[in-house]
């Protein structure tokens, strides 16, 4: 799969703009803040259809405008795709594959495979375990849609549960008989999101720490360990938590508390490791992540790197450097505040490159 090119109209801070691309590695250059990472974030949303930043599609419609649409071409087995994905305020986001509305738009993840990697990829390390889930769910979900579907469900059941449940404690009345059907209805879904969790594992591990080896020059033993309260008593185990669900408004147990621990040498990535320690982790995450989907869908999935020539070492830089000299990647996109580091990096990188000024009008860079 090869993006061709794409049309953005009022999106973010481009009110037009029209990019026709490499099939190799694109640079996009220029000042901070003239919107190299919003350029990344329209490529992002054409496989998520949803912005890396924004949560809320009506922040992403440029300043006084009513609505955006990302328009983008792709070639795939020898034919031409267009895609469409556009939003307007107060109507309902309209996401077009190949001329075909999707009634669901879950039903595009994992159509167009996608790694992107980015400054603020750390807080995966070390932030909350909500960062973590996010990280293997986003790799579940590419790789299976029933994945997507059961956990979509769960969340969509917990929000309704937790609803009910803050009612329950507001008005001081508990109802066990009105929690009975989430129960029910968590409880399946809850252990198989739990069991593919478990096998995604199985099969990321011994990829990362490959990784890992190589950023390290072998120096650390790393592992990642899957901690759930989620077990064999799961189904008793969250019917007895009723009343403390009632206490604190909210549900108390399930696979939405789930989390990653992240270790080297036996001790906590987020709390022993150094911050150069903690880069490595994050690089050989998404790479396994990107080897993991690029087997499954026998693609390599698009590469999405903002500003890593500023924000990684020279050694991480290197290696990343390698595997695109060895052809390890398909096609790259890439930012950089400073075009002449960018320019001396790839020089010797023999794959089919350009150089993307965005300080220029966008219509120059076609």
């Amino acid at each position: 799969m090869k993006l061709q090119n794409i049309r953005l109209a009022q999106f973010k801070n481009y009110s037009q703009a029209n990019f026709t691309f490499a099939d190799g590695i694109n640079c996009f250059l220029g000042r901070n803040g003239i919107g190299k990472t919003n350029l990344l974030d329209a490529i992002y949303y054409l496989a998520f259809t949803k912005s890396a930043f924004n949560a809320v599609d009506k922040d992403n419609i440029m300043h006084d405008e009513s609505f955006f649409s990302i328009k983008a071409q792709f070639e795939a087995d020898e034919r031409n795709i267009e895609m469409l994905c556009a939003v307007k305020m107060g109507e309902k986001k309209l996401i077009r594959w190949a001329g075909k509305e999707y009634e669901k738009l879950s039903e595009h993840i994992g159509k167009l495979p996608l790694v992107m990697i980015i400054p603020q990829d750390t807080d995966i390390v070390r932030e909350a375990s909500e960062m973590r889930r996010k990280f293997f769910d986003n790799l579940l979900c590419q790789l299976d849609q029933d994945y997507l579907k059961v956990l979509v469900k769960y969340n969509h059941l917990l929000k309704q549960r937790n609803a009910l449940l803050k009612s329950f404690l507001e008005k001081n009345r508990f109802s066990a008989d009105q929690l009975a059907p989430y129960d029910e209805m968590m409880i399946p879904l809850g252990l198989k999101i739990k069991e593919e969790r478990e096998a995604l594992l199985q099969n990321f591990l011994p990829i990362f720490k490959e990784f890992y080896q190589d950023l390290s020059d072998g120096q650390e033993k790393v592992s990642i360990q899957y901690d759930t309260q989620v077990n064999e008593s799961f189904n008793s185990d969250f019917k007895n938590q009723h009343q403390k669900d009632f206490r604190r408004g909210r549900t108390t147990l399930g696979i939405h508390k789930d989390d990653y621990l992240f270790l080297s040498e036996g001790k906590p990535v987020k709390k022993f490791g150094s911050q150069g320690q903690q880069k490595s982790f994050v690089i050989a995450l998404k790479l396994a992540q990107f080897e993991m989907l690029k087997n499954a869908k026998e693609q390599k999935p698009l590469l999405l790197l903002d500003d890593i020539f500023d924000k990684l070492d020279d050694k991480r830089i290197a290696y990343l450097l390698k595997m695109m000299a060895d052809g390890r990647f398909g096609q790259i996109f890439l930012t950089d505040a400073r075009p002449e580091r960018s320019k001396k990096y790839l020089k010797d990188i023999t794959t089919e490159k350009k150089f993307f000024e965005l300080d220029l009008k966008p219509e120059e860079n076609v």
